[in-house]
């Protein structure tokens, strides 16, 4: 295959290496080096808070899409500059690994390193979008997750196990050396042709990346699609651990299931996804994936309730996370081809934002959902919520067809019921769960949301309210951007 022997191909997938690196060291090792040296738990768990810039790049990106270094081109460039100061800011880490009175320097050092890690990552991606054709994406994908994975895994568990053997500070200067090889792949990587010209000021560069998105016929329609296409996914997976507890498998069965199996699952499911979306093309991937993904955790309906059975449990582990995988590399390749080379840095950076936000509020979801109609009923909603990622592909990707082009509203009135309907559904099965007599008795929950009587009552309204808000503005945004394509 032509894209495994590309020079563009390589460049990308080995400098995900270098953006996995940072990522194991932030959220993996210095947790773990700190309360071995006796750190207070409640400082290692603010330290943790160093992970911040990852899930914020987004605030920064537009000055990577506006200002370019004097060397390697804006892409490489930046990169680059990212890479020396991990090299300076790792050494300096090493330099205070005899110190245990100094965990808030270690915090504040693991916080810049997240720093530069995200700026690097942010060029690394805008790279990857600016370089690849088409028919090297889905190759490229699968491999450098991978790649990233294994970067995350030698500055997360090998490096604790090296430094259990000999000292952090010799196991951070190695760590802040493998910098060095990274930083010659950047300067050898080729520079995309055909670039497109810089933003001319800071403010096109701000804000000329959401306006020109919004502007897409069903611009919100693609957001959509963006955030939901692995609900399901994100969803069956928020509370996996906890289930396994709950169905009385320990902690060599658990680590054996996610670690092992799992980890292993979903790196060759990644890889294949992107390979299989080049054989088969990115639209018949969607779907067939978007299937698969939907339905994975159906051997997690059939372990609730059973009694403990390892192989039942490592099958239906290792085949969620095996769907999950190719689901990714799929949708990996999607976010390439929705981003404008102009602002990929900063178009990226918010599709890759949104693709998180199901992670981030699936656990509070799930558990809400789990306490009120156990884990059976939930794993079941998990699979129904797979449906409206595939309602929104179908919109844009009929059956059949190969490859999608992707060029509605929904208002802040719209959001409010919604979710206030969601909080009050929740709270109807809760209480018929405890009180099967009582029947779903929806209007009392709705009224319990709309005049609320205690604290937590209020504040749920409050949330209610504060996304019915953004949701009307986005949607305001979303109208002034059409009308300005318009004109």
């Amino acid at each position: 295959m032509e894209a495994l022997r590309s020079w563009r191909t390589a460049s990308v997938v080995l400098l995900s290496f270098s953006s996995g690196l940072p990522l194991g060291l932030v959220l993996i090792a210095i947790p773990d080096w700190m309360r071995s040296i006796g750190v207070d738990i409640r400082l290692v768990g603010l330290i943790t808070l160093a992970q911040a810039p990852w899930s914020l790049k987004v605030l920064w990106s537009p000055l990577l899409d506006r200002y370019q270094p004097p060397w390697l081109g804006r892409r490489r460039g930046w990169a680059a500059v990212a890479q020396v100061v991990l090299l300076a800011l790792g050494l300096a880490l090493a330099g205070v690994g005899h110190h245990p009175d100094t965990p808030w320097v270690v915090g504040a050092l693991g916080l810049a390193i997240a720093f530069a890690s995200a700026t690097q990552d942010i060029a690394i991606d805008a790279y990857a979008v600016d370089v690849l054709r088409p028919e090297e994406q889905g190759v490229a994908v699968g491999a450098r997750t991978a790649l990233y994975r294994a970067a995350m895994f030698v500055a997360g568990g090998v490096a604790i196990t090296l430094a259990g053997r000999f000292s952090w500070p010799l196991v951070n200067i190695g760590l802040a050396l493998l910098y060095l090889p990274m930083m010659v792949i950047t300067w050898l990587a080729p520079e995309p042709p055909e670039q497109p010209p810089r933003p001319a000021t800071l403010r096109e560069a701000v804000w000329q990346p959401f306006l020109a998105l919004l502007a897409r016929h069903r611009a919100l329609e693609i957001l959509a699609f963006v955030v939901l296409y692995k609900l399901a996914d994100n969803l069956a997976m928020a509370l996996v651990r906890p289930f396994l507890v709950d169905m009385g498998y320990s902690e060599t069965d658990r680590g054996v299931a996610l670690a092992t199996i799992g980890l292993a699952a979903s790196l060759g499911g990644t890889f294949l996804g992107g390979v299989v979306t080049t054989l088969i093309g990115l639209g018949h991937s969607l779907w067939l994936f978007g299937f698969l993904q939907s339905f994975a955790s159906l051997g997690y309906v059939i372990l609730a309730g059973s009694p403990v059975n390892r192989p039942l449990m490592y099958a239906a582990t290792g085949f969620e996370s095996l769907c999950a995988g190719m689901g990714t590399g799929a949708f990996s390749v999607l976010l390439l081809r929705l981003t404008e080379r102009r602002f990929s840095a900063t178009q990226y950076a918010l599709f890759s934002s949104l693709f998180g936000v199901p992670r981030l509020i699936a656990g509070p979801i799930c558990g809400f959902l789990v306490d009120a109609v156990g884990w059976r009923a939930f794993f079941w909603i998990t699979i129904a919520s797979g449906a409206p990622g595939l309602i929104l592909l179908a919109r844009f990707v009929p059956l059949g067809t190969r490859e999608p082009t992707f060029r509605g509203v929904v208002g802040g009135t719209i959001a409010l019921v919604a979710s206030a309907l969601l909080v009050a559904t929740l709270g109807a099965l809760k209480t018929m769960r405890s009180d099967p007599g009582a029947g779903f008795a929806l209007g009392p929950a709705l009224a319990n949301v709309v005049h609320p009587q205690v604290v937590a009552d209020w504040v749920g309204l409050g949330g209610l309210s504060l996304v019915a808000l953004v949701c009307g503005l986005f949607t305001a945004a979303v109208a002034a951007a059409r009308h300005g394509a318009r004109e």
